[in-house]
C-alpha cells in the first residue's frame, strides 16, 4: 500500500513538473493519422519543375547527409537559442520539400549570398520605398514599440487594417501580405536561402540575433544586406532558430502548451507564420471549449509539419 502511495505522489509531481508554469506539454509526433491536403500551389509548384515531394525531400536529405559541417552549423545554432537541432532541420526540409529544391552543395547558397551584393534591390511598392511608407500617421502607434519583432508586427498589423486592400489617399493597395507586397523585389512570394526566410522575418528577429549571436542589426533602408543575410548559411541559421524560438516562447506563454519537444508544429509554424496571433486564437478557442465543459484541443500540425514528425527518427538519425 506505502509503495502506492508513494507511486500516486511520484506521478502526480511528475504531472506537474509537465505543466509547470501553466504550460501543457504537447507529446512529440502528429496528431493526424494521416498528412493533411497538400495545397495546390506547392503540388502546381512541383509539377512545374518535372519533381516530385519524395524527390525533393530526399535532396535536401542528401545535402544534410552529406555535410558534415552543415550539421554541425545547425548544432551551434540550436544550442545559442536553446532548442533541439530537429527544429531547424524540420523547418529546412519542410521549405526544400514544399517550397523549392535544395542546392547540391552548402557552397552554392554562399554564391548565391554574395550575388546580391551586386545588385540594386529595394523594398517598395508602386514606387513608395517601404522606410517611407511606415512614417504615415497610421503606424505613429508603432514607435513606441519595443524591439524590431515588436515594431514590425506592430506594423504589419497596421498594414493588415488600414492598407490591405484598401484605397488609401488615392493609392490602391492589394490585398496580400505587408511581406509580399514591399519586401520582395523580384516576385510576390519569394523566399530565400537555406532556410527560405523572408526578408520581413528577418527585419523582425534582427534585435534577437543582434543579442543572442552578435550579428549585426538589419536596416531596412538596406535591402542588400538582408538578402544576403538570408542567403548566407553562417548567417541565415541563427535567424532560422531565433524564429522558431519565438514560436516556442508564444505558444508557452500565450496559449499555454509547451511544443518544444514537437518539431512538426514549429515546423508548422515556421510555415504559415504569424506565431502570436496563432496562439491567442488557439487560447481563445480552449477558454470556449472549457467553458462549455469540453477537453482543451492541442496545437495541430499541417501538411508540412506533419513530414517533419513522420521523418523525424530518419533525421534524427542523421545527427
Amino acid at each position: 500500500m506505502k509503495k502506492r502511495i508513494l507511486l500516486f505522489v511520484g506521478l502526480a509531481l511528475a504531472a506537474a513538473v509537465a505543466t509547470a508554469g501553466a504550460a501543457t506539454m504537447v507529446p512529440p509526433g502528429n496528431r493526424y493519422s494521416v498528412q493533411p491536403d497538400i495545397p495546390g500551389a506547392s503540388s502546381r509548384r512541383t509539377q512545374a519543375t518535372n519533381t516530385t515531394f519524395q524527390a525533393k525531400y530526399r535532396k535536401v536529405y542528401a545535402l544534410l547527409q552529406s555535410d558534415a559541417e552543415l550539421r554541425a552549423k545547425i548544432r551551434k545554432a540550436a544550442a545559442a537559442y536553446g532548442i533541439d537541432p530537429m527544429h531547424i532541420v524540420g523547418a529546412i526540409v519542410g521549405e526544400h520539400t514544399y517550397n523549392v529544391d535544395a542546392y547540391d552543395r552548402l557552397q552554392t547558397y554562399y554564391v548565391k549570398a554574395m550575388s546580391y551584393l551586386s545588385s540594386k534591390l529595394t523594398f517598395a511598392y508602386d514606387g513608395e520605398d517601404v522606410s517611407d511608407f511606415v512614417q504615415r500617421p497610421e503606424f505613429r502607434k508603432c514607435a513606441a514599440t519595443g524591439d524590431s519583432y515588436d515594431l514590425w508586427e506592430c506594423r504589419e498589423q497596421v498594414w493588415n487594417h488600414s492598407f490591405r486592400g484598401k484605397t488609401v489617399d488615392g493609392t490602391s493597395f492589394p490585398d496580400d501580405r505587408f511581406g509580399a507586397t514591399f519586401f520582395q523585389p523580384y516576385y510576390a512570394g519569394q523566399t530565400f536561402g537555406l532556410g527560405q526566410l523572408n526578408p520581413l522575418t528577418a527585419l523582425q528577429m534582427s534585435d534577437l540575433v543582434h543579442k543572442v549571436s552578435g550579428l549585426p542589426e538589419l536596416d531596412v533602408n538596406d535591402p542588400n544586406a538582408v538578402y544576403k543575410t538570408i542567403m548566407d548559411p553562417d548567417l541565415t541559421l541563427p535567424y532560422v532558430a531565433a524564429t522558431i524560438r519565438k514560436s516556442i516562447d508564444a505558444y508557452k506563454s500565450i496559449a499555454g502548451f509547451d511544443i518544444s519537444h514537437n518539431p512538426g508544429l514549429t515546423a508548422t509554424l515556421y510555415n504559415v507564420g504569424n506565431p502570436e496571433q496563432r496562439a491567442y486564437a488557439l487560447k481563445e478557442e480552449n477558454e470556449q471549449r472549457r467553458a462549455a465543459g469540453e477537453p482543451e484541443k492541442l496545437p495541430e500540425e499541417n501538411y508540412y509539419g506533419w513530414l517533419v514528425n513522420d521523418k523525424l527518427d530518419e533525421l534524427r538519425a542523421l545527427f
